[in-house]
């Protein structure tokens, strides 16, 4: 068996032809998922980047692996402790780890570990390739070289897993100018009326309609000509979505030169070929422009499209965790899943016996980079519980029926508070699960550790957030959202001030030391 996994980064389901995008995004994508398994309800339990990959990696949950941030402490891994053997349990379960042990020669091509200093994603890969440009801005054409001369070395050879990352839908949106725009003449998605940008042209947050590259519009340099200033108009929220749309057919090309060297090789039809995303991206949605930001519908939702020889074809609709595709992949391959470890669970029984695959009953998706949110998605539902907003202003808690309101425009929260009640209890129940007395990585019969969600809080705050309010008040008020600033002051009035935020220093380091049951410094 051969295995291929191209991983497109920030990539929506729903901006996928097989997932029934009205644009002509993904022509080799959706050939690829007409003889596939078609995961509908995949979600990634923690994002954004960092979070998603390293659940993935570890099989673990960010709250019991500690990774939900992009810095501070709750970018690294929990140590092992006392307990950790010659080769650390990290290692030994990990997802790549347990292809090699399974007899596959495992590579990846990827700036991943690069960028998030996250050395464990290589755990188990024979081979890391890092083709990073920047902090990030290698697009298809400069990756997908590599790809296929690896091919042409390897291809042949049986018992091999290949990751693949292509970057290109990422903000910002730089894919080379002479590509063209293939989407020049179609309109953006229904849901996105001018009513629409108005209202949230008067929000506040970073990449909101009136800065969405960050805190500023300029914040990262000139933008590419793909990716505007702002939204101050529909032909700018055109523009958005067509680069972010450009970037997917990008990709898209990319895959299908994958998919015809294997043609070319004569192994396509011996090599099975995942094609996932590590999160989504927000277009409007709760005031989000051009990122990731929230454990939302929008964020987390992603495609999952597993074309396996010998499986037959089919759509499955059942909610399941990102880790759960992971889990059935080496289940498929012949591996050892560690289900004493892996928060995954496999998929492999049924979908070889034709029958559908028993869904979970709802899923719990954590956020804390830019912003700290957790999301409960059960049903027809999704609640969101925020902690810290990330400046948006949202509601401490929202509800909303994504069945129906996919982009998230009409919160339920009071107008249903028995679905909120309910929510509030899985959430309550998973968090005592995942982190009290017995939980899976306890072996002291005390709590495992501190929920890494009240390490970011008592860092300061999520990690893209930190130190950028004080300038970004003083632009809300010259651009005409002064009752936003002072709303914003209201909640994070630390923050807001810099003298209050450097004299409170030491005192968010007692915490965060007390939460990790260290000594205090000095």
């Amino acid at each position: 068996m051969r295995i291929l996994y191209v991983d497109i980064d920030t990539l929506r389901p729903d901006h996928l032809g097989c997932y029934g995008y009205h644009r002509p995004t993904s022509p080799n994508i959706d050939a690829l998922a007409a003889d596939a398994i078609r995961f509908e309800r995949v979600y990634a339990s923690d994002v954004p980047c960092l979070p998603s990959r390293t659940a993935l990696a570890t099989g673990t949950f960010g709250t019991r692996n500690g990774v939900v941030s992009h810095g501070g402490l709750a970018a690294d891994l929990r140590p092992e402790g006392p307990l950790r053997e010659f080769m650390g349990e990290r290692m030994r379960t990990s997802w790549a780890w347990r292809l090699y042990w399974a007899g596959y020669h495992t590579a990846s091509i990827s700036s991943f570990p690069f960028r998030h200093s996250a050395s464990w994603w290589n755990h188990g890969f024979m081979e890391a390739m890092n083709l990073m440009r920047g902090m990030g801005a290698e697009r298809a054409d400069q990756v997908l070289p590599a790809a296929i001369d690896w091919l042409d070395r390897h291809g042949q050879a049986d018992r091999w897993f290949l990751h693949l990352h292509l970057w290109d839908p990422h903000t910002p949106y730089n894919t080379p100018d002479d590509y063209g725009n293939p989407f020049a003449g179609d309109s953006v998605p229904a849901w996105h009326t001018e009513e629409v940008r108005q209202r949230n042209w008067d929000l506040p947050g970073p990449h909101s309609a009136q800065e969405p590259w960050g805190f500023r519009p300029d914040e990262w340099g000139p933008p590419p000509s793909r990716h505007p200033w702002n939204a101050a108009s529909m032909d700018d929220v055109k523009a958005i979505f067509d680069g972010y749309d450009v970037g997917i057919h990008y990709a898209d090309d990319a895959v299908g030169a994958v998919l015809h060297r294997l043609d070319e090789l004569g192994v396509l039809d011996e090599t099975a070929v995942l094609v996932a995303s590590d999160h989504g991206e927000a277009f409007g949605e709760l005031g989000v422009y051009s990122d990731h930001q929230g454990a939302d519908e929008v964020t987390a939702h992603i495609p999952a499209i597993l074309r396996w020889p010998g499986l037959a074809p089919r759509v499955e609709p059942g909610l399941h965790y990102h880790l759960d595709v992971g889990a059935t992949l080496v289940d498929l391959a012949g591996g050892i899943v560690p289900e004493d470890v892996w928060d995954g669970r496999s998929l492999a029984a049924p979908l070889r016996a034709g029958t559908v695959a028993v869904g979970r009953e709802n899923l719990v998706l954590t956020q804390g980079a830019w912003t700290c949110q957790r999301g409960v998605r059960f049903g027809d539902h999704l609640y969101l519980r925020t902690w810290h907003d990330g400046y948006h202003c949202w509601p401490d808690e929202m509800l909303f029926d994504v069945r129906t309101d996919p982009h998230q425009t009409d919160d339920q929260a009071e107008r249903r508070p028995d679905l909120v009640a309910g929510a509030r209890t899985i959430l309550e129940g998973w968090l005592a699960e995942q982190l009290g007395p017995g939980a899976p990585d306890d072996s002291t019969g005390d709590a495992y550790g501190i929920d890494p969600i009240e390490t970011v809080l008592a860092e300061g705050g999520p990690y893209h957030t930190r130190g950028h309010l004080p300038a970004y008040l003083t632009r809300l008020r010259e651009t005409g959202r002064a009752h936003w600033a002072d709303e914003i002051t209201r909640r994070h009035q630390t923050e807001a001030d810099p003298a209050t935020w450097k004299a409170t220093g030491a005192s968010r380091r007692r915490l965060v030391a007390d939460l990790m049951g260290q000594p205090r410094p000095s």
